[in-house]
């Protein structure tokens, strides 16, 4: 796989308190990947990018909700949520990325 395409592919990890509680609990990461992308493509990805193991993808698209301002109503566009699991000698630290 292209080295440019592993770095559009994966777009940011969704760092919340369910997902620190996923990371804790089941060793998953999430991450917020392109609308395109499969599951294999994610897992090479991951393993490339982050140099861990991965066991299992599970992808999930989020679809955009309906927003009121004072000029009319739009749509925020949908996006494509990864949750990655790893094995459990793999730890993913996201404190040193920018």
């Amino acid at each position: 796989m292209v080295k440019e395409k592993l770095y559009t592919l994966i777009k940011s990890p969704i760092i919340t308190e369910q997902t620190a509680q996923l990371g804790e609990n089941l060793k998953q990461v999430v991450f917020k990947v392109d609308l395109s992308a499969n599951k294999s493509e994610i897992k090479k990805a991951v393993e490339e990018l982050f140099k861990v193991q991965v066991l299992n993808v599970t992808t999930s698209v989020v679809k955009g909700k309906r927003k009121r301002n004072r000029f009319g109503i739009y749509k925020k566009s949908n996006y494509k949520k990864a949750f990655v699991s790893i094995s459990e000698d793999s730890e993913i630290q996201f404190e040193g990325i920018n």
